[in-house]
């Protein structure tokens, strides 16, 4: 019995992993191809060639971004999307769904975007338990005027799915900053800690 449990632990440690993998990406590829959404029925390859190609709305999700991008790098495709900004901005509901949407893609997405700027450790949820945070920058608006000291903005990620969490306001001395990259930290979280970072030489 010990052997068979033994064998069945190593099988999964094998599938698992190629399983999620595989489970992610036809997941992604089902959800690109509804990118074929946006053409006219007509226009559909499997109205014109009469079959299905698996793969065919990635490429067009592809080549839409291609296009989209190259659109918005001219001074002609900034003007057009300066304008369609302020007409989004006007419309009450999608406005505050629009302005926060863009806000958060534009930091996680552009080139001189910076989300996660280094992992540090915190007492969370409560003094004398500890996890591995993020900041993401300093408080501003009328929410610094309220703090006094120096604070900084932390992302205190979920496991094992760290899009969600909880987004707090601590005193900078309370956070430890931690010798390892974002990457590092983020695949110790996922992991649940069974992926440990690469070990710091001790100074």
């Amino acid at each position: 019995m010990t052997s068979i449990r033994r064998w069945l632990l190593s099988g999964l440690l094998v599938i698992a992993p190629v399983a999620v993998t595989v489970w992610l990406l036809e997941w992604i590829l089902s959800t690109l191809d509804k990118t074929l959404l946006i053409l006219p029925q007509a226009w559909h390859p499997d109205r014109l060639l009469g079959f299905h190609i698996p793969g065919f709305g990635v490429l067009l999700a592809f080549a839409v971004l291609l296009v989209v991008g190259a659109t918005a790098s001219n001074f002609l495709g900034r003007k057009l999307l300066v304008w369609g900004n302020q007409l989004l901005n006007r419309i009450p509901v999608v406005r505050s769904i629009y302005s926060g949407v863009k806000q958060v893609s534009d930091t996680l997405f552009s080139e001189n975007g910076n989300a996660f700027r280094k992992a540090v450790l915190v007492q969370w949820p409560r003094p004398g338990m500890w996890t591995i945070a993020f900041v993401t920058g300093s408080p501003g608006g009328d929410v610094a005027n309220h703090l006094v000291g120096d604070y900084v903005s932390v992302y205190v990620p979920t496991t094992p799915n760290p899009t969600g969490g909880y987004f707090v306001m601590l005193p900078r001395l309370d956070c430890v900053e931690l010798q390892m990259s974002v990457d590092e930290a983020l695949k110790y979280i996922v992991s649940m800690g069974v992926v440990m970072p690469s070990p710091v030489a001790a100074h």
